[in-house]
């Protein structure tokens, strides 16, 4: 598969998220709740990991890549709260457009950051993407 495909599966699977979140964390703690789907969110990776993984664990850590990782999951578990926080606050259909303002801030950091090309048309993209999710949002 192409990274296409990848990028639309998650895409998928980030709508059903934002539903199914929605749905558990209606009578309990947004922390609580976040808690437990990441419980089963690191389940579910390892089990993945450890089943399809060809290299040595130990060679692919190095310290470099073990602190990107982290620094990732410190923001993934920080995200997630927020995001529980919202659902929790808030109806699915308005907060889950306002945390899709992360592309446009994928964009920008990767230009900054990484170095990748923005484009004319990526800048576009990314204009389109921030005035739905406000429309959306603030409808």
């Amino acid at each position: 598969m192409n990274w296409i495909l990848w990028a639309l599966l998650s895409a998928f699977f980030a709508a059903l998220t934002a539903i199914l979140a929605k749905m558990g964390v209606a009578h309990l703690d947004a922390n609580l709740a976040t808690a437990v789907r990441t419980s089963v969110v690191v389940l579910f990776a390892w089990a993945i990991a450890l089943a399809t993984n060809r290299q040595s664990f130990h060679a692919a850590l190095d310290k470099k890549t073990l602190l990107y990782l982290t620094l990732s999951g410190a923001a993934t578990g920080l995200s997630w709260i927020c995001y529980f926080h919202a659902l929790k606050l808030g109806p699915a259909s308005r907060v889950a457009p306002i945390d899709k303002l992360s592309v446009p801030l994928v964009l920008l950091f990767s230009w900054l950051l990484l170095g990748e090309k923005i484009t004319p048309m990526v800048l576009l993209g990314g204009a389109l993407i921030t005035a739905g999710a406000l429309v959306i949002a603030f409808a």
